[in-house]
C-alpha cells in the first residue's frame, strides 16, 4: 500500500442536494490526495434507487466545480477504473459475489427482510437481527430454491469467534468482538449491491488507498475489513472524521440554520468562504493562528495529522466573519460583477452608477443577499418624514434641513459635470457661503437624498450613485415636502 500512489474517492449519492457533511468529505479526500501528490475520483453511488433523485449529479458536478474541488477521474471525465457510476458496474458486483459463494464464503439467504416470528421460552417476539438459519443450508437445496424463482439475497459467512481490529488514523486502533457482526448481505434480491459490498470492490478495483468519511461509518468499518479479508485484498488506510455539530452541542441539523451547500450560496455566501469554513471543521493548521486559506494554501498546508477527535463546531456567526474577509479581498472587476447581478434586476430601466455603488458596497456587505436591502433606498423613493432630518449632535432639524436644501438646489441645478471632484468642491464652496457647517449640509443632503439618516456610503456617493436627474427630482420633492409638513 506505501509503494502505491495515493487515491481517495468522493462517493456522494444522488440525493439531491450537498449536505456540509458531503461537502467537508470530499474537501478533506481532495486535500488528502493533493498533499500526498496522488489523485482524487469520483464516483457516483447509485445503487438505492429509491433514494434518486432526477438532476441531482449535476447538482454534484456544479458544486464540486464551485468550490474548485476537480477530479482526476470520474464520470463525465473517464479514467481507466471506469465506468464511474455504480449502476453500471452490476456484474463488477455479481463477479465477487459469485466468486464468495464459490469459496464458501458467502450463501444465499431466503429469509424475509424484516425478520421472524418466534418462540422464545413460551413468548412470541420479532426478531430483528438475523439469526443465520440460511447459514448452513444445504448448496443442493440452496441451488433448487433459486431455480424455481425464490427471492434471495447473497450475505457473508462472518467469523463466529475471535475479533476484527484495524487502526484508524484519527481514532487509532479499535476491535471489535466478531460474534458481534451480523452476516451481512452482499447482494440484495434484486441484483444490486449493498453500500458496504459496493463499496469494497469499487475502491479496491478503483485503487483507492485512503478511506475518508464520517465517524459514524466507523461501526461498520469492521464489516469493511472482513470482506477485504475474505477476497484476499489488502486493507486501505481509514481516516474517519469527527462529527458536525451546532454551537449547542448538537449534531447539526436545519434547526441550527442552513446545512446544504446551495442553501449557503442563495444566502449569499462566496463558494470560497464555505471552503474555508469547512476545512476547520475537524482539521486546525497546528500553532498557526492563520484563518483565511485559499484552497492551493490548504493543498499545501494540509495533513492527515491535523485531523481531530472531538466533535466540530459550525459557526454561523464565523462563516458571516470569513465571508467579509473574502468580500474584502475580491478584485473590484469580480465584485463589480456580482454587485450588478443583485443591482440590475432591482434598478430595473434605472440608470445608476455602478463603479460607484460596488465601491460603496464592497467595505460594508457581509452577505451578498443582503444587496438588494441595502440598495432599496436607491432603487425606490422612500417615504419622508420630518424626523429624517433630526440630528442633535449637528444641531440640525427639519426646519435647518429645509433651508439648506432650498439653497443648495440652485447650485447643484447648475452644476453641468456631475462628478465626485465637483459635488465636492460645490458643497463645500456653499458651507463657506452660506455660514453652515459641512456636517449640517451634508446631514441633510444625505437624509434628502436617501430618506433615511444612515446608508452606505454618504450624501456624495449617494447623488453620483443616483445620477444628476434623479439626485435633482428627490430633492425638489423633500423640498417641497418640508414647506407643507
Amino acid at each position: 500500500m506505501m509503494n502505491k500512489i495515493a487515491k481517495t474517492r468522493f462517493a456522494p449519492s444522488p440525493t439531491g442536494f450537498m449536505h456540509i457533511g458531503n461537502l467537508r468529505s470530499a474537501l478533506y479526500e481532495y486535500l488528502i490526495a493533493r498533499s500526498l501528490g496522488g489523485k482524487f475520483i469520483l464516483r457516483i453511488e447509485d445503487t438505492d434507487r429509491e433514494r434518486y433523485v432526477e438532476g441531482a449529479v449535476e447538482v454534484i458536478y456544479k458544486t464540486l466545480d464551485l468550490c474548485g474541488l476537480h477530479h482526476d477521474e470520474g464520470p463525465d471525465i473517464g479514467g481507466p477504473h471506469g465506468p464511474y457510476t455504480q449502476s453500471q458496474r452490476l456484474t463488477f458486483y455479481r463477479e465477487h459475489a459469485d466468486r464468495l459463494l464459490a469459496e464458501g464464503k458467502a450463501y444465499p439467504c431466503f429469509c424475509p427482510a424484516q425478520g421472524y416470528e418466534r418462540e422464545d421460552e413460551g413468548e412470541e417476539r420479532v426478531h430483528f437481527g438475523y439469526d443465520r438459519r440460511c447459514r448452513d443450508l444445504d448448496p443442493d437445496l440452496a441451488k433448487e430454491r433459486i431455480l424455481k424463482g425464490e427471492s434471495y439475497v447473497i450475505r457473508q459467512k462472518m467469523p463466529l469467534e475471535g475479533q476484527t481490529s484495524f487502526i484508524d488514523q484519527v481514532y487509532g486502533k479499535i476491535t471489535v468482538q466478531n460474534k458481534e457482526l451480523e452476516d451481512q448481505i452482499l447482494l440484495k434480491s434484486d441484483g444490486y449491491p449493498t453500500y458496504n459490498f459496493a463499496n469494497v470492490i469499487d475502491d479496491h478495483l478503483m485503487e483507492i488507498t485512503h478511506i475518508v468519511r464520517g465517524s459514524e461509518y466507523l461501526s461498520s468499518t469492521p464489516k469493511y475489513c472482513q470482506l477485504y479479508e475474505a477476497l484476499g485484498w489488502e486493507i486501505p488506510h481509514f481516516v474517519h472524521l469527527p462529527l458536525i455539530v451546532g454551537e449547542d452541542g448538537r449534531k447539526l441539523s436545519k434547526r441550527h440554520g442552513s446545512t446544504g451547500f446551495d442553501d449557503l450560496i442563495r444566502e449569499g455566501y462566496l463558494a470560497q468562504a464555505v471552503v474555508n469554513m469547512i476545512a476547520f471543521l475537524g482539521w486546525s493548521p497546528g500553532d498557526e493562528t492563520q484563518e483565511i486559506f485559499s484552497l492551493q494554501e490548504l493543498e499545501s498546508r494540509f495533513h492527515i495529522e491535523g485531523i481531530n477527535k472531538a466533535p466540530a463546531v459550525f459557526s454561523y456567526a464565523k462563516l458571516k466573519w470569513m465571508n467579509e474577509q473574502y468580500i474584502r479581498a475580491l478584485a473590484f472587476p469580480e465584485w463589480k460583477a456580482i454587485v450588478q447581478a443583485k443591482a440590475d434586476p432591482a434598478f430595473g430601466d434605472k440608470v445608476y452608477d455602478l463603479d460607484i455603488l460596488a465601491q460603496v458596497l464592497q467595505p460594508r456587505v457581509t452577505k451578498l443577499s443582503d444587496i438588494p436591502d441595502m440598495i432599496t433606498f436607491l432603487t425606490q423613493r422612500l417615504p419622508l418624514s420630518r424626523d429624517l432630518f433630526f440630528n442633535k449632535r449637528a444641531k440640525l432639524d427639519a426646519d435647518k434641513a429645509a433651508q439648506i436644501l432650498a439653497s443648495l438646489l440652485p447650485r447643484l441645478r447648475s452644476l453641468e459635470v456631475w462628478t465626485e471632484e465637483s459635488l465636492s468642491r460645490l458643497l463645500e464652496e456653499a458651507a463657506e457661503a452660506l455660514d453652515i457647517k459641512k456636517g449640517q449640509i451634508m446631514g441633510s443632503l444625505r437624509a434628502g437624498l436617501a430618506a433615511q439618516q444612515v446608508t452606505p456610503g454618504g450624501a456624495i456617493e449617494t447623488a453620483l450613485i443616483l445620477g444628476r436627474q434623479e439626485a435633482l427630482e428627490r430633492l425638489e420633492s423633500v423640498i417641497n415636502f418640508l414647506s407643507e409638513a
